[in-house]
């Protein structure tokens, strides 16, 4: 069976959005009088969602009393100001159209919170995208849908009618590798996110590319 779906990791994989995450963390930080971070260190620190980001970055992490309060004063911020410098990859849009071009499903599942996956999705790409996923509560309401557990990519696929042998994942961290495993589908790797090429090997990275471009030769 060949190929029709094409999901993607959105931050670090499409979009460009560490300074944006940066400025309003660091605005939070301000807010309750704690360290700021570097961009470096944010880089570290994102890829399992907003409350993770924040776990790692106050003092005490979960165990900090003003923890929920900083990670409402982060999202709403954030909510706000996610496109001041925030953008597109070189290459990703005319790569996302030429899929569209082909015939894919093009989807997105991030560990961003969920309006805000969809919000960004709706102004950088457009129709070019057919689902977008964020991080939101399960079903159950007893937990947060969040990679790598495949969750979200499960539900891309009931969406949009496919197959775990027509699917494909492709994403810039450990997180998206686990996430593919996990979903039993496959994953290429990207170098051009917040990951470098050895720290993808060393977690397991199979198909590594360099450029946007390349993912259509791939695939």
């Amino acid at each position: 069976m060949s190929l029709t779906t094409v999901i993607f990791d959105l931050d670090g994989t499409l979009l460009y959005t560490l300074e944006d995450l940066t400025d309003s963390l660091n605005y939070a930080m301000r807010k309750f009088n704690f360290p700021e971070r570097t961009i470096d260190e944010v880089r570290r620190f994102v890829g399992n969602g907003v409350p993770k980001l924040i776990e790692r970055a106050i003092p005490k992490g979960k165990g900090n009393p003003q923890y929920e309060e900083c990670l409402s004063t982060f999202k709403a911020n954030y909510s706000e100001n996610m496109t001041n410098k925030t953008k597109p990859y070189d290459g990703i849009i005319p790569m996302l159209k030429k899929l569209r071009e082909t015939g894919y499903h093009l989807a997105v599942v991030s560990n961003k919170f969920d309006s805000a996956v969809k919000g960004l999705c709706d102004k950088y790409f457009g129709d070019l995208i057919d689902i977008a996923i964020g991080q939101r509560p399960a079903k159950d309401g007893k937990k947060l849908c969040t990679k790598p557990a495949p969750d979200s990519v499960f539900e891309v696929m009931k969406e949009l009618g496919a197959t775990q042998e027509e699917c494909i994942y492709i994403g810039d961290s450990e997180v998206d590798i686990q996430t593919a495993r996990n979903a039993g589908i496959p994953c290429i790797s990207v170098t051009w996110g917040y990951k470098d090429i050895d720290f993808l090997y060393e977690n397991g990275a199979e198909t590594i590319i360099y450029t946007p471009d390349e993912l259509l030769e791939l695939i």
